[in-house]
């Protein structure tokens, strides 16, 4: 079977409104967890490979073989500013998929960033150029390149089915994935829940003065 060309792959599906993609980006990981009845969490594995790396777009999707990063590649030629590349690489932790130099392409594209269910390399320097990656593991081996790969087609990322345009947030207690139909309610509910949150804790703090 031969991958497909980039000129079947319909990188023009639905993406949420950014006015919904920034309201999430403003709310804990943790608060859209719990508004989804704590659903759409990801393998507690996957996580950020800098300290202080935030994520926030819709899911751009990658289907590859474990430790190759073909997909990868052809993603960034069809990927929009704004979006999450999210491989599903089948939790392959013994080859990275990408590193400083992807991260670099990433930035010059204006993607929000990238989300692996496989390995991540040049982390200190993915950190220092601002490039949000969150992983399963970090590892200095450098990935294969043959494919196959698929894009823009639903795939398994850390124990959750994701459809490209479905809404990533990536802060430091992990990832979340929410469904792109249901992104405007649930960041409606995950903000009703970061205010009970903070209140409680205003009242915690008064108790104790």
């Amino acid at each position: 079977m031969t991958t497909p060309v980039l000129e079947d792959i319909n990188a023009d599906f639905a993406r949420p409104d950014r006015d919904v993609v920034d309201r999430l980006a403003k709310l804990p990981a943790a608060n859209i967890g719990d508004a989804m009845d704590r659903l759409g969490v990801a393998d507690s594995a996957i996580q950020a490979i800098w300290s202080g790396a935030r994520l926030a777009g819709p899911a751009f999707t990658v289907w590859t073989r474990p430790g190759d990063n073909q997909g990868i590649h052809r993603a960034l030629q069809l990927a929009r500013p704004g979006d999450v590349i999210v491989v599903c690489g089948g939790g392959d932790e013994s080859r990275a998929l990408l590193g400083e130099l992807i991260g670099e392409r990433a930035i010059n594209l204006g993607l929000a960033g990238f989300a692996l269910d496989g390995a991540a390399r040049d982390a200190e320097a993915l950190g220092e150029i601002g490039m949000p990656v969150f992983a399963r593991a970090i590892t200095p081996a450098g990935p294969y390149k043959n494919g196959p790969s698929r894009l823009c087609t639903p795939i398994s990322f850390g124990g959750l089915p994701v459809l490209p345009g479905d809404v990533i947030i990536g802060d430091s207690d992990g990832v979340v994935v929410i469904p792109r139909e249901q992104a405007a309610s649930v960041a409606q509910a995950a903000e009703a829940v970061f205010a009970d949150e903070t209140n409680r804790r205003a009242a915690i703090v008064a108790d104790r003065r």
